[in-house]
């Protein structure tokens, strides 16, 4: 019998992924997503991938999750500000055997999810993704998805294994582990210098690596965060500085997904990133005055647009 899997918030990284599982045979993927237009060109034309791989799949792809049968596994890749009405319109697809993984930006994530559904993976990517049109996804380079179980669900890390093997299987690169709070909080004071100061500054990302007052800020930034890993007990998994060079030294000008947000008068996820830091740095005693004012500075940008003044 196949695996049924679902993918909540099918965008651009949701696309990746469900297209990479669905080239297995012994899988069935579902695609869950509020866009009718991407949904309803992956029904016409299939999911098309291109970037570090270039190929078309066929999969199911729907708008309304009446239309997903239960499934076996869950991958939540929806904006965070998402997750919350996400989970109350899928929470029906997944059992009490049933495992959900989130591939999300920053922290809550689990624990939001973990309200409606019984066993949840926590998970933590550097693999950047982009929607190039409708029913078309981009990528770079592939980069490790770490997955673990989310600690306060008990999920059994059998399930953790299994979806990790799945996935290897279908060509993505996933590191099972049994505490994978380290690869999140590595994820996250990553995302905590490159997103505020890519969105404050208009600075791409390599542009602001190398520009020395924002180069500087970027360090300071990131030993905030890994002040309060350090008194959460977190031991960090790889080095934000590396993937900080890393993305540095791509060709490529890509803007930081959390400018992509502010320009089209969307709301961030600086909640999730560094709101969330300096949250955890007040309730610890640590301090965090940098990942503060840049919550205070973003979310400052989000309310000019509603203010009457």
């Amino acid at each position: 019998m196949a695996v049924k899997i679902c993918i909540v918030g099918c965008g651009a990284l949701g696309s990746v992924f469900a297209a990479h599982l669905a080239r297995l045979e012994d899988v069935e993927v579902y695609a869950y997503d509020v866009s009718e237009q991407h949904v309803n060109t992956i029904r016409e034309r299939g999911l098309r991938i291109s970037g570090a791989a270039e190929f078309t799949v066929r999969l199911h792809a729907t708008s309304h999750p009446r239309e997903v049968p239960s499934c076996d596994f869950g991958i939540f890749a929806t904006k965070s500000l998402q997750t919350r009405a996400a989970v109350q319109q899928a929470a029906g697809i997944f059992g009490d055997s049933s495992a959900v993984c989130s591939v999300q930006n920053g922290l809550g994530n689990e624990e939001i999810i973990a309200e409606r559904v019984k066993y949840v993976v926590r998970g933590a990517t550097t693999m950047a993704a982009h929607l190039i049109a409708p029913g078309h996804a981009g990528f770079e380079f592939y980069s490790n998805l770490w997955i673990g179980p989310f600690e306060p669900s008990g999920t059994p890390y059998g399930l953790v294994e299994q979806l990790a093997e799945i996935m290897n299987r279908s060509g993505l690169r996933v590191v099972p582990l049994q505490d994978a709070r380290g690869a999140q909080w590595t994820k996250l004071i990553f995302n905590s210098a490159v997103n505020p100061v890519g969105a404050l500054t208009q600075l791409h990302h390599g542009a602001a690596t190398r520009f020395p007052p924002t180069g500087t800020l970027y360090e300071a930034i990131l030993q905030e965060g890994e002040s309060v890993a350090r008194a959460m007990g977190i031991t960090l998994h790889g080095d934000a500085r590396e993937m900080i060079a890393e993305g540095a030294r791509s060709p490529k000008k890509r803007n930081v997904s959390m400018l992509l947000d502010i320009l089209a008068h969307r709301p961030t996820e600086v909640d999730f990133i560094n709101g969330a830091i300096a949250d955890w740095g007040e309730k610890l005693g640590v301090p965090a005055p940098l990942n503060r004012a840049m919550w205070q500075l973003v979310r400052g940008i989000e309310h000019s647009w509603t203010d009457p003044a």
